[in-house]
């Protein structure tokens, strides 16, 4: 077993004693930061890393600085817009035409309590970035997964999947009122259901699948949220003590303990929080731990049946 880590537990004493050198790492949303920190890490620790982000001149100054900060490490990017389902299929399609293998897939995108909108294909923004593009995405690498096995897929949800289950008649909000937290919870619950189905197809190959939620930290994900929108969700967390707040370092460190640990090795379909696997909750508000609708067998299957019909795709991985 590996050592014992907790909430305040930071990126770099969850890296300490852990060579990445030879991995192939891959981390969405790596424009700012958790997935700046967790690119860091994991480029620190020996790995090459693709920093993958829709916004070419944010990502490419992300990478020059890493490169002065460590100047030993690999580090570079590609473009992905993970709401414009043409850009995934482009970005994953150039990724296994370079990078036959992929050690660790990082989906760390995302966005948060936003207005409503849609993406370029037509569904509700946060369930169509948060999950639909990374649904596609990860299919896609799923060949370079299982030639680097063992591989790990990692999925950033968050404590807020417990707003909401996913609304499998109305995912996209067609025929009830947009409620940006509903909708929020409906995507970061559908990133624990896929990290479930995906393990549950790939884990007997070599390739496990986890979902992390990362704590509250003020960074860019933060940027649609109002002074109300804080208070709502202080008066709604029942967690440990209520809600702290966590800096970028101890707020990616769960990240990478799904992405590195040892004590991880072989196990998925889990909800990790505090670099610890969460327990079930069925708390009234926020907590600790994970809903049960969050990982339940059968809702994983019903989402990955959904997804493929709504991305038109056929993904099965089967055998």
């Amino acid at each position: 077993m590996g050592l014992t880590f907790s909430a305040t537990s930071t990126t770099d004493e969850v890296i300490a004693g852990i060579d990445l050198s030879g991995k192939i790492a891959v981390v969405t949303g790596a424009s700012a930061g958790l997935g700046v920190e967790t690119a860091r890490t994991l480029a620190g620790a020996g790995a090459e890393v693709i920093l993958m982000a829709r916004d070419e001149a944010k990502v490419s100054a992300v990478v020059e600085s890493l490169r002065r900060e460590l100047p030993s490490a690999s580090v570079e990017h590609r473009l992905l817009d993970l709401a414009d389902l043409a850009s995934v299929r482009a970005a994953a399609s150039d990724l296994l035409e370079e990078f036959p293998r992929i050690d660790l897939l990082i989906n760390n995108a995302g966005v948060m309590a936003c207005p409503q909108g849609l993406t370029a294909d037509g569904f509700e923004l946060q369930f169509g970035t948060n999950h639909l593009g990374h649904f596609l995405f990860t299919c896609m690498l799923v060949p370079a997964l299982l030639r680097a096995v063992p591989a790990r897929v990692v999925n950033l949800s968050s404590r807020g999947h417990q707003f909401s289950d996913v609304d499998f008649e109305d995912p996209n909000f067609a025929r009830r009122d947009y409620d940006k937290w509903v909708a929020y919870g409906q995507s970061k619950t559908a990133n624990v259901l896929f990290s479930v189905a995906l393990n549950r197809r790939l884990a007997g190959r070599g390739v496990t699948a986890n979902a992390v939620h990362p704590g509250a930290i003020v960074t860019e994900l933060g940027r649609y949220l109002e002074p109300g929108d804080i208070e709502e969700i202080q008066s709604r967390d029942k967690g440990s003590g209520g809600m702290k707040y966590k800096t970028v370092p101890q707020g990616a460190a769960t990240t990478v303990w799904a992405a590195t640990a040892r004590e991880l090795e072989g196990r998925g379909g889990l909800y990790l929080e505090n670099c610890r696997i969460g327990e079930p909750t069925a708390r009234d508000g926020l907590s600790d731990g994970v809903a049960a609708y969050a990982v339940d067998q059968a809702a994983a299957e019903k989402l990955w049946e959904l997804s493929n019909r709504l991305i038109g795709e056929n993904f099965d991985f089967a055998g």
